[in-house]
């Protein structure tokens, strides 16, 4: 089998875009336009009865060797170095085995000493869950840190109920306390709504929270005067789990790629503003079900989606550079020219995107 892709993706901007080069329109200046399709899906009788010739252009899968030698020579193999460089590049910004062990005794630790003090079990994981990277699966190399929500018996929620004051305060300073005696270096975080405990290798942030009947998790939040926060928490982690399932892993990838972008080129979005675009993204993007093969387009109409994201400016200029980098970098896998294609990944993810794969 000979897998083809079309050379550009000629849709239109989406809700609410700016304009420009559209969501996915990046490359639809430089060829002809043949008649799109729009899905993976499409079968092979239902190409070849649009023309052979425009499906060598089009077609986003494979094309029967048979049907191809039947009706003229194959064109050169294009793309040749994209699966082995994306394979480099998430190999790359994966963490190692060694940090992750790392990570997960740090972890147990700091839940098994919160369900003794408070539960009266020794266990590393009951009431308890990891968010953030760690609970999504979208930790990258280095990891920032790990985030864990724990959850307290009502009990303490009633008894600091009859306190006056910042009650939320007090009660992380509590834990923090619980915390101290185990690991000495425990501290409370700026924004008072965590207990961090800033190991060596990678700090583990506790946020602290109560289960009410109606199923939500209430967190704590010391800010104007102290009040319990609904955490989304449970939330992200399935919207994420769903689509990560439902394209092949692709959300997961494209979320650890984009966050280290973020990283590289200092842009001003949170990880979870990134998720959730990643997640909106997959779900219009055609080829969302496609493999590696397929990831130089996945980086490049990515950035064309958040050119038309109403996200504020202060990102927008780091958004249209990747943009054009992953433009000229596709343009240089199609043509099979490797370096210069390296070169232009790593203008978007550094040292992480190899320059030679072969």
């Amino acid at each position: 089998m000979v897998e083809y892709k079309p050379l550009y993706s000629p849709l239109a901007s989406p809700p609410g875009s700016t304009g420009g080069l559209g969501v996915l329109g990046a490359l639809s200046s430089l060829y002809p336009q043949p008649t799109f399709l729009g899905s993976a899906a499409t079968s092979g009788n239902a190409l070849a009865s649009q023309g052979l010739v425009a499906d060598l252009y089009r077609r986003p899968a494979a094309l029967p060797v048979q049907t191809l030698l039947g009706a003229l020579a194959a064109p050169p193999a294009r793309w040749q170095y994209v699966r082995q460089r994306f394979a480099q590049i998430l190999a790359n910004i994966t963490i190692l085995s060694t940090q992750r062990e790392d990570g997960e005794r740090k972890h147990a630790g700091v839940r098994a000493c919160l369900n003794r003090s408070y539960w009266g079990t020794s266990s590393e994981t009951a009431n308890s869950m990891l968010i953030g990277s760690w609970g999504k699966n979208t930790r990258g190399r280095p990891s920032r840190d790990i985030d864990i929500l724990f959850l307290l018996p009502p009990a303490v929620y009633y008894r600091f109920q009859e306190r006056s004051g910042n009650r939320q305060s007090q009660l992380l300073q509590e834990v923090k306390g619980v915390l101290a005696q185990t690991y000495s270096q425990t501290t409370m975080r700026g924004d008072g709504q965590v207990v961090s405990i800033p190991f060596n290798t990678i700090p583990v942030e506790v946020a602290i929270g109560f289960r009410f009947t109606d199923g939500s998790i209430r967190v704590c939040d010391t800010n104007g005067g102290g009040k319990y926060s609904i955490s989304t928490a449970e939330a992200e982690v399935a919207d994420l789990d769903l689509s990560d399932r439902k394209w092949n892993g692709n959300t997961c990838a494209l979320v650890r790629m984009a966050k280290r972008w973020q990283s590289e080129c200092n842009v001003p979005l949170k990880s979870f503003q990134m998720e959730r675009l990643a997640i909106e993204f997959l779900n219009i993007w055609p080829y969302s079900t496609n493999g590696l093969f397929w990831y130089d387009w996945m980086m490049r109409d990515f950035f064309g989606y958040l050119r038309g994201r109403a996200l504020g400016s202060d990102w927008l200029s780091r958004a249209e550079t990747a943009h054009r980098n992953a433009i000229s970098a596709c343009e240089n896998e199609y043509g099979n020219y490797e370096a210069l294609a390296g070169q232009d990944w790593q203008g978007i993810l550094g040292a992480a995107a190899p320059i030679c794969v072969a």
